[in-house]
């Protein structure tokens, strides 16, 4: 496929480290302008030093913590006043949660940080993007989502159960925004099993990431890279890939119905209209 990178605006989140920070020295590296949003201000310090050292300029910088609405709303009004198009919006921050927390905006804190708040932040861009791209997972596979409830995971917590569903949200938010919005392309992806600071908080998390084939951050960014480097008119407008692939996730991460069903819940928890 045809590489678009050049001078475009690209925003990622979830850049200060993982396969997020390895995209944005990629694409920065290819010409982009890039900027980088992260929750730590040291970490995001750092992921702008590494790609000012490797493209030879430095990123703007923002820091905005998704476990907070508020956060959100904000960092889309700095964004907005910073630019007046953004040709990329990368939605790839996430977390997986081990204990059941509840934000202070009263919702589950994988379902926030991982689906509710990049839909927020889409949403209150929605008149600024060319694109987007959200980093989904095969761990959709053990996703329950109940849309009448996206608090659902907080009884009989199980942190995996809790990361799934948001990731199957991530699959059904792209497919839903690719119907709403047709002219903005929307793809999601799966990078694979990446080794991530996510090993560094659970001792069951880094026993699998020793047991599993797991990949470098690069390796995981490659398909991310690839949809954002590729013409979006020759990808499918909600799809779902992996390694450079389109693959079909399960029935209850396609489901039309479910997927509307989400969207309207999902705009009445933050806020927006459907």
């Amino acid at each position: 496929m045809e590489d678009l990178t050049g001078r475009r605006l690209v925003v990622v989140t979830g850049a200060s480290s993982g396969i997020g920070l390895a995209t944005a020295v990629d694409l920065a590296c290819r010409g982009d302008q890039v900027v980088l949003v992260g929750r730590d201000p040291a970490r995001l310090q750092a992921a702008g030093d590494r790609v000012r050292e490797a493209a030879g300029e430095r990123p703007e910088l923002f820091r905005a913590d998704f476990a907070v609405l508020d956060d959100v709303r904000r960092l889309a009004e700095r964004l907005r006043a910073a630019y007046d198009r953004i040709d990329v919006l990368i939605n790839n921050a996430g977390a997986i949660v081990l204990q059941p927390i509840t934000t202070v905006d009263g919702f589950e804190l994988s379902i926030q940080a991982n689906h509710l708040a990049p839909f927020l932040l889409s949403n209150l861009l929605k008149d600024r993007i060319g694109r987007t791209l959200v980093t989904a997972s095969g761990a959709h596979r053990s996703g329950a989502l109940d849309a009448d409830d996206l608090n659902a995971t907080l009884r009989r917590y199980r942190p995996m159960t809790a990361y799934g569903t948001s990731k199957q949200a991530n699959i059904l938010f792209a497919g839903e925004a690719a119907r709403r919005w047709p002219e903005i392309p929307a793809h999601s992806f799966h990078p694979g099993v990446v080794r991530t600071r996510f090993a560094n908080d659970s001792r069951l998390v880094a026993l699998g990431m020793r047991v599993l084939p797991f990949r470098s951050p690069e390796k995981g960014a490659e398909t991310l890279i690839w949809l954002a480097s590729s013409d979006p008119t020759r990808l499918v407008n909600g799809g779902y890939y992996y390694d450079r692939r389109l693959r079909r996730p399960l029935r209850k991460a396609t489901d039309p119905q479910l997927a509307a069903r989400l969207w309207t819940a999902s705009a009445k928890a933050v806020g927006v209209d459907a």
